[in-house]
């Protein structure tokens, strides 16, 4: 018979070990409860604090508004200067969607086309009032759709390269972020240009005239054939030497103006007023910054589609310093800065509104991504 005291002993030990073996269960679970949250942490992307997934939803979203918000105003430019010069067959017009330059070849002379339509026009505002009376609203934002299917795209790979990107550099810059995103607005920027060169060549050629996907392969081939793969990036150049000083100058500047915003406004985190005013800022001087190369590469593009229009012409496209050269030789070195205000008007709030939507869409995903982790077991 075992005696009481041993009996007790016994008991007591037991109860030790049952409380050693739950609290090391705790420690345990506890353990693997951290790892899986870490797992999960792991497909946050970096400081952004959301998926890729997200991040490209957040920059389509901002995307598609910019466009309906901004493609008005250049309908309404272009329809101006088809009154005071009207389009004739075989020339070209850009068109600005608000995220990218577009192409647009006049075919048909005679043809009832949205930049045709018949109108006498005072001015913006008289312009804005009788599209509306006359044709609706709809045809404020004329010719839109087609452009969106090549610029939606291009603007999400754009926004999301460069968050990737920036948040590879943050850490090897020792944090600076104005000097990570400089060069990460420069590095997307080339690289969305690289990108979308060539279909926007195509999509010039398949204007021109009417072509099967058979004939535009048979075109494109013959076009290789003759000139080389380079020909499919006819007027990248002067594209980039607009468009990546501008990306490098526009996140440099909107990084700068969102921490002196931030400072001044004692706010601790950047607000959508700020994400718009330090977008318009920075956009606008960008603009400025950029508008002798903006006109060169005006220029040349139209110069490039109306050679891919009339592709029999013996005619070679002359290059970018040619083109700079000839601008300022006509009309002098104001020349490089026609149109400053027209491009401010629409720069500036193209940039304010593409940045504080995708800036919103980022912190809406990234509070959902928080409270999520919090309701996870």
């Amino acid at each position: 018979m075992v005696p009481v005291f041993e009996r007790e002993s016994v008991n007591t030990r037991k109860a030790i070990c049952k409380e050693n073996f739950w609290h090391l269960l705790q420690i345990l679970v506890t353990a693997e409860g951290q790892r899986k949250m870490k797992e999960k942490e792991a497909l946050i992307t970096g400081t952004t604090g959301i998926t890729l997934s997200q991040q490209i939803i957040a920059s389509s979203t901002g995307a598609l508004l910019t466009s309906l918000f901004v493609t008005p105003l250049d309908v309404v430019k272009i329809r101006l200067q088809a009154q005071s010069k009207p389009f004739i067959k075989g020339k070209c017009f850009v068109y600005c969607n608000g995220l990218m330059d577009h192409l647009c070849v006049c075919v048909n002379g005679n043809s009832k086309a949205w930049y045709r339509a018949p109108g006498q026009f005072r001015g913006t505002a008289d312009a804005f009032i009788q599209i509306i009376r006359n044709e609706g609203v709809r045809s404020l934002w004329s010719g839109l759709p087609p452009t969106l299917i090549m610029a939606v795209p291009a603007t999400a790979f754009y926004f999301t390269f460069y968050d990737q990107l920036r948040d590879i550099l943050i850490p090897r810059l020792r944090g600076n972020t104005e000097t990570a995103s400089l060069l990460a607005g420069a590095t997307a920027r080339l690289g969305s240009v690289t990108l979308i060169s060539p279909l926007e060549l195509i999509r010039t050629k398949m204007q021109s005239r009417p072509l099967s996907y058979r004939e535009l392969c048979l075109c494109i081939q013959s076009s290789v054939v003759k000139d080389g793969w380079l020909s499919l990036w006819k007027g990248w150049g002067p594209t980039v030497l607009r468009d990546v000083p501008f990306s490098a100058l526009y996140w440099f500047n909107y990084e700068l103006g969102k921490k002196w915003l931030c400072q001044k406004y004692n706010s601790p985190e950047p607000t959508f007023s700020i994400y718009f005013l330090a977008g318009a800022v920075s956009g606008s001087i960008a603009s400025i910054v950029t508008l002798p190369f903006d006109v060169v590469k005006t220029r040349r593009q139209i110069e490039v589609g109306e050679l891919e229009v009339f592709s029999t012409s013996q005619k070679r496209s002359t290059s970018t310093w040619k083109v700079m050269n000839t601008i300022l030789a006509e009309n002098g070195f104001n020349g490089l800065f026609a149109g400053l205000i027209p491009r401010l008007i629409k720069v500036a709030p193209a940039c304010a509104v593409m940045i504080s939507t995708y800036e919103f869409g980022k912190t809406f995903f990234r509070k959902l991504n928080k409270e999520k982790q919090l309701k996870t077991p």
